[in-house]
């Protein structure tokens, strides 16, 4: 494994095609590494955006609840995808996906890559914290 594995990979493209990869075969383990070292964008809720009194170095998560209860967090891979989704969105913020996994609430709750693509991934709670173990941090 090189140096430059672990480190968190910005280009959306290389992110985009591992979650093509990804819809294809869920098990492959260097497109699930690629996009556990990828940065994400994380919707900032207006709310929240405009909120006082947030701890240093927390995160608020935005949280949508579907019909059938699944209760989700939406993560962009680029502005485009984010903007195309939630074009009501004002703010993100551009988080390493690992650290995003690594405190990861419950497993009550899912991660939603690029929602409203072709390529969307829904990853349940467990999943999300086993995302951190594969960079290697």
């Amino acid at each position: 494994m090189t140096e430059n594995e672990n480190r968190p990979t910005d280009d959306p493209t290389a992110v985009q095609q591992a979650l093509h990869q990804l819809a294809a075969d869920g098990t492959n383990t260097v497109a699930l590494g690629t996009l556990a070292a990828s940065e994400v964008l994380l919707p900032v809720p207006e709310e929240a955006a405009n909120a006082e009194g947030e701890e240093p170095g927390s995160i608020a998560l935005p949280v949508f609840e579907q019909g059938d209860g699944l209760r989700l967090v939406p993560v962009f891979t680029s502005e485009e995808r984010l903007t195309r989704a939630l074009p009501q969105v004002r703010s993100y913020r551009t988080v390493p996906l690992a650290t995003l996994s690594q405190g990861w609430p419950g497993d009550d709750l899912s991660l939603s890559i690029d929602a409203g693509s072709p390529d969307t991934l829904t990853v349940q709670g467990e999943g999300v914290r086993a995302l951190a173990t594969l960079t290697g941090d």
